[in-house]
């Protein structure tokens, strides 16, 4: 029997949306939220919603270990992926910013987009501007189960960086809480406008 949706956790989701629609970071219901409500639950936003205006019903509580049930994003596999392979993540974000769209597709060569020196790095848990993150990069693809897999698979069970980016598609990021997730997407998001920014600019 699944748990009961909790409030307070339909209203971290909520305020993130809502922060995140601000940013125009969730263009045309693009975009899907997540959070822990214990540790066999979940709780996952619906398919096609607004996420800049998400009511208690835009929002299931669902298995980590149990097959998606209807009406959820088709990414709702790489949401469990990260719950099952990190019992400390507490939340899991995604968004769809111009700067993590291009440079992913700019990078997926590489499969890494790199930046140096920044000061910002301090917000995504590096312990000094003196330093050199790689924020890693996946092909998408439309099979997300097999997506999740590749994605945990690179990832290991510690990785450097909280977040990721899909090629042509967005980014990524987690935390052990909403906040901390948010935190880190902010994070990695500034990277991606300053070496954005820096290309430009050469």
């Amino acid at each position: 029997m699944l748990p009961a949706l909790p409030g307070a956790v339909v209203e971290e989701i909520a305020a993130f949306g809502r922060y995140a629609a601000s940013r125009g970071w969730v263009p045309a219901t693009s975009g899907n939220f997540s959070r822990r409500v214990d540790a066999r639950h979940a709780a996952v936003t619906r398919s096609g919603i607004d996420k800049g205006a998400i009511a208690p019903g835009d929002v299931a509580v669902i298995a980590i270990d149990e097959p998606v049930p209807p009406r959820l994003s088709a990414e709702t596999p790489l949401h469990l992926a990260r719950y099952r392979s990190d019992a400390a993540v507490g939340a899991v974000f995604h968004v769809h910013t111009v700067a993590a769209t291009v440079l992913s597709r700019l990078y997926e060569r590489e499969g890494v987009v790199r930046t140096d020196g920044l000061e910002m790095h301090k917000a995504i848990g590096v312990r000094t501007h003196e330093s050199t993150v790689e924020i890693p990069i996946f092909a998408n693809d439309q099979d997300t189960f097999a997506l999740a897999a590749r994605v945990e698979a690179r990832l290991g069970a510690d990785p450097a960086v909280p977040g990721y980016l899909l090629a042509g598609h967005g980014i990524y990021a987690w935390g052990a809480t909403a906040a901390d997730a948010r935190r880190h997407l902010e994070g990695l998001e500034f990277l991606l406008a300053c070496h954005l920014e820096e290309r430009r600019l050469r």
